[in-house]
């Protein structure tokens, strides 16, 4: 029994290690340079004028990439959003611009797709004007050189077929916002970055580049527009394809200023339902990372004292290493004080996910099945 307690905790302490040497080196890859660099649309599915939407969209005007174009996708034509993108149209006359307005009426909702972000995005899709395509959510900031390294990263080897990229949470305001990124700078950085770098892809859908003429072949978006965890499915679709899942260095600014804890808790709650549908063992075998689980195995091997301070080191290593990794000193305070909270919430996320098949899903009620395969909702009909 001790054998096996000591390997256990061994476990938890080499997954945390192995999540932050991964991390570390994914964000400190250096790329051969290209003389001749080939153009990129990056498509921007927008749906409201969210807090800091100017000042995230417009880093992407900002880009030292010499040919690229940017591609906004709406569904309604009052979405306050076209008013930010004019805005900055006006700003940046010399940047190639195309807005998408585009609806579903002409089809029903089976057809186009339940998940909204991928319907927007097959609207977008073929107006693009190159091959080499990016996925980006409305809330990254990017620094100038993002396109230039995603790009780089795709052609260093010709059996990427998708470039991804790792995300520092910044920007929290509240105690909502300050859990989100202990937990985006911590577990989810790690849980990204070593399983793609073992060959097994975790694909953050905040920022997919791939080539049109691929996705095409494989089957194009349409694989992927009843699913909620589109991202996952499109890494595992290249994949079983034969082609390699990346991770660029450059880490993205995920701003995360205003969330309250509810919706912390919903947002994992939602992420952990997504794991146990896509990934039932592995999403069991999570327990084992967590050192608040191992807590009192860990005080009955080491003795209470020990015990105790192995559970506050790994969950500091994990939560406060990851964070200087990705944002380096600032408001390192944030991390070492919420740590211990943050581990408590996501663990009960974690069990309520294994019994959860309703999310809410833009203000409908929609039942989550295996894959995370989206059921269409049913509406009432007044008589």
């Amino acid at each position: 029994m001790s054998l096996l307690a000591h390997a256990l905790l061994g476990v938890c302490s080499a997954w945390t290690l192995a999540g932050l040497a991964a991390t570390y080196r994914v964000s400190r890859r250096r790329l051969a340079p290209v003389d001749a660099l080939p153009p990129v649309s990056v498509l921007k599915p927008l749906c409201g004028a969210d807090a800091g939407l100017e000042r995230n969209l417009e880093t992407f005007f900002l880009q030292d990439l010499p040919a690229f174009e940017l591609v906004f996708g709406v569904e309604d034509a009052a979405d306050p959003a076209l008013a930010v993108v004019q805005t900055l149209r006006k700003r940046y006359p010399r940047v190639a611009v195309q807005v998408i307005v585009h609806g579903q009426a002409a089809c029903s909702l089976a057809q186009a797709g339940i998940n909204p972000k991928v319907r927007n995005l097959r609207g977008m899709l073929p107006n693009a004007a190159h091959d080499l395509v990016l996925v980006s959510d409305s809330n990254v900031a990017a620094p100038p050189h993002y396109l230039r390294e995603l790009v780089l990263t795709q052609l260093s080897d010709p059996r990427i077929g998708l470039v991804t990229n790792l995300f520092a949470g910044v920007g929290e305001d509240t105690l909502g916002a300050a859990l989100e990124n202990v937990q985006l700078n911590g577990f989810c950085a790690g849980g990204t970055a070593l399983p793609t770098l073992l060959g097994d892809s975790s694909v953050v859908g905040k920022s997919m580049l791939f080539r049109r003429s691929v996705i095409t072949e494989l089957g194009g978006l349409e694989r992927v527009k009843d699913v909620l965890a589109e991202d996952y499915v499109l890494g595992k679709i290249f994949q079983h394809a034969g082609y390699r899942v990346a991770i660029a260095p450059t880490v993205l600014h995920n701003v995360t200023s205003k969330m309250n804890c509810r919706a912390f808790h919903e947002r994992h709650l939602r992420w952990g339902m997504l794991r146990w549908r896509l990934r039932p063992v592995a999403y069991v075998a999570e327990l084992l990372a967590s050192p608040l689980v191992l807590l009192p195995l860990a005080m009955a091997t080491l003795g209470p004292a020990l015990g105790v301070a192995w559970c506050v080191a790994v969950a500091l290593l994990r939560d406060v290493g990851g964070w200087s990794l990705l944002r380096g000193s600032d408001r390192l305070w944030v991390p070492l004080l919420l740590s211990p909270l943050r581990e408590l919430l996501i663990l009960c996320t974690w069990g309520r996910a294994l019994f959860k098949r309703h999310i809410r899903w833009r203000n409908n009620r929609v039942r989550l099945g295996a894959g995370t395969l989206l059921f269409e909702p049913k509406v009432t009909r007044a008589h």
